[in-house]
């Protein structure tokens, strides 16, 4: 480096195997989603309505992470903004993710700010933004397409959800129609009967992508994101063959690229193989299980956080377990402590029949071991072992409980 030269020069003349190393991460929204027509079409259907000034069906889609829900929603949400423009039909559509927007109050000031921009409704009542929400629809006599993502994260779901729903009944002109996504399969068993019956008029699950789907997909953005003849067909088909065995999750193939393209890079190799791959490995099902941590609802966070913490502590059937193993407890004991758990962090505890379930759901997702008691032990309690660090699931949790 010569004296006057800048310190990032040194960056942008160092080998790459990228082109355009935005394509191959999992933000990147591609122009076309392959193997998603068949939901593409569905939705298109529920949200046609619109285009002639009525009301569009309310949808409700769910679905494991990375499997093209967030996508392909903001995707139609685009096309069909694009083509009201173009017909000069009066339509309106608002994405919330509602992790970051977790609240009533929080989710109407993000729905009104894209309709005033220039003001700001900071410390105006809940009622207050509702009625300047609904006062913009009737006014404009246009129809509003609302995506609440991640709505398993809203603290006051039922509220909310009833009162854009029954919205519709107030309103003389426009309309309201809400689209709904979860990762959880059973979410909409915990939703109350009356937001139930007003929110899922349409329900869509969106499946896992095979291993050939997932190849496709890596092929369509390896053109792109990387220069000719740097990936290695074997490479392609371990990221493929990893994603599609563990979760059918096309992001995690795509981080797997990715990471592999950054060691590439950090090595001078020039080429991505197979050893790149399994050397970026462990660093992506670390950031896939800690991402999907941060997705679970509170509730499941805060019997994971239990369970964790159970772990760190030793607590629980450790004679059950060889000397090296994680701690082995008993449903019964992570049921009794996660119920002083819940009063620590001012939620009320689920019956025994939920924390069931979402011991199951945790499982499913491969965050625990979970078994039947077998010989030995008394009754056919469900013995549980957590699969992660126990410390950094506990940390990753805390910062999520405490936001």
């Amino acid at each position: 480096m010569t004296k006057n030269s800048n310190i990032f020069q040194g960056e942008l003349s160092k080998s790459t195997v990228f082109l355009n190393k935005d394509i191959i991460t999992p933000h990147y929204m591609p122009k076309k989603l392959p193997f998603r027509e068949k939901q593409i079409e569905e939705m298109v259907s529920s949200l046609s309505n619109s285009l002639k000034n009525q009301k569009s069906d309310n949808l409700f889609i769910y679905g494991k992470t990375g499997t093209g829900k967030t996508s392909t929603t903001r995707f139609v949400l685009n096309q069909l903004k694009n083509f009201a423009e173009e017909q000069k039909a009066s339509i309106e559509t608002v994405y919330v993710n509602c992790r970051n927007y977790n609240s009533k109050y929080k989710v109407l000031s993000k729905i009104i700010a894209n309709f005033y921009p220039e003001k700001e409704f900071t410390g105006f009542s809940s009622s207050f933004v509702y009625e300047k929400m609904t006062n913009f629809v009737e006014e404009n006599n246009t129809q509003l397409i609302i995506a609440l993502d991640e709505i398993d994260k809203l603290k006051e779901l039922d509220d909310l959800i009833y009162s854009l729903t029954r919205a519709n009944d107030e309103l003389n002109k426009g309309g309201i129609g809400l689209i709904g996504i979860s990762n959880q399969l059973t979410f909409k068993d915990k939703l109350d009967p009356r937001t139930k019956s007003s929110l899922c008029e349409k329900e869509m699950v969106f499946p896992p992508y095979n291993a050939e789907e997932i190849r496709a997909i890596l092929n369509g953005r390896i053109k792109k994101a990387f220069k000719p003849e740097t990936v290695e067909e074997s490479a392609i088909n371990l990221a493929s063959a990893i994603a599609s065995k563990e979760s059918g999750d096309a992001r995690t193939a795509v981080m797997l690229l990715l990471r592999a393209g950054e060691q590439a890079d950090k090595n001078k190799t020039e080429k991505i193989t197979d050893k790149e791959v399994q050397k970026a490995r462990k660093k992506v099902e670390e950031q896939i299980i800690f991402d999907m941590i941060s997705t679970l609802p509170e509730q499941e966070q805060l019997v994971l956080y239990t369970i964790a913490n159970l772990t760190i502590h030793t607590k629980g059937v450790k004679r059950l377990g060889k000397e090296n193993e994680k701690a082995m407890l008993l449903s019964g004991e992570i049921y009794d402590e996660y119920n002083k758990m819940a009063k620590n962090f001012e939620e009320k505890p689920v019956s025994q029949k939920w924390f069931g379930q979402y011991l199951t759901e945790l499982n499913m997702y491969g965050l625990i071991n979970s078994t039947i008691s077998g010989k030995g032990q008394r009754g056919t309690a469900r013995i549980i072992q957590l699969v992660f660090d126990p410390v950094q699931i506990k940390k990753t949790i805390e910062k999520e409980l405490n936001r």
